[in-house]
């Protein structure tokens, strides 16, 4: 049976507020994790006071930690050739034992129909039972996705993460982290390839969860002038 697990952050929100189909792709998966301190608040702010951050990299480490105790066999899928074998070094020094019985490099342009088959069946070969799903959003959600009929084992779609744990690309401060300015530090990392993504959608995301939360505080003293 196949598990789909997505780490979301304003970035996924906002993706599924403007696709109807990309909507039914979150929702359908078997859970979805705040991965955005933005998302932690706007959860507290609904009611949900024990909302916590799940870090797309963090659960990375845990799943990996996890499944090198109990043997299971990982999956890794995304990334390129040279940081996929360095994202395998860290983790072997890390969880000596780990069983990483398939990487695979996708191309960046999407993949003809013979190659997916090909790296469909690697997977199901491998006899992997979770797989680390690190092509960026919305497009590993796409994948898990497409792929849920096919792939019986977990997926979890976990961003950068490969890349953080290669030391490819650096991560923000734990600080940064903390005050919810991760997408300031990568805006100034990547500026050409972010700045169009954050101008459009976290001035949205702000706007649009400030109605929600308005209309939800409204619709709750109404119900509780009634029930007086």
């Amino acid at each position: 049976m196949t598990h789909r697990v997505h780490a979301a952050n304003v970035h996924m929100v906002m993706e599924a507020v403007d696709d109807p189909a990309f909507r039914e792709v979150v929702n359908t998966a078997d859970l979805v994790t705040p991965d955005g301190m933005p998302l932690v608040w706007a959860l507290k702010l609904l009611g949900v006071p024990d909302a916590e951050r799940v870090y797309g990299p963090t659960l990375t480490l845990k799943v990996c930690a996890a499944a090198a105790l109990e043997g299971i066999p990982i999956g890794l899928y995304g990334g390129t050739p040279e940081s996929l074998e360095e994202f395998k070094a860290f983790l072997y020094h890390e969880f000596p034992g780990i069983r990483i019985v398939c990487a695979i490099a996708p191309p960046f342009r999407p993949p003809t129909a013979e190659e997916d088959a090909a790296d469909t069946q690697q997977i199901l070969d491998s006899g992997a039972r979770i797989l680390f799903v690190g092509i960026g959003c919305p497009k590993q959600e796409w994948w898990m996705y497409h792929h849920r009929d096919r792939l019986p084992l977990v997926m979890l779609g976990v961003g950068a993460a490969f890349d953080f744990h290669s030391g490819r690309v650096k991560q923000a401060p734990a600080a940064m982290q903390g005050m919810g300015l991760e997408w300031l530090f990568r805006l100034i990392m990547e500026p050409r390839r972010l700045w169009k993504r954050y101008a459009r959608q976290n001035p949205r995301f702000v706007w649009m969860f400030g109605r929600q939360l308005l209309r939800e505080r409204m619709l709750n003293r109404r119900s509780g002038g009634a029930e007086q």
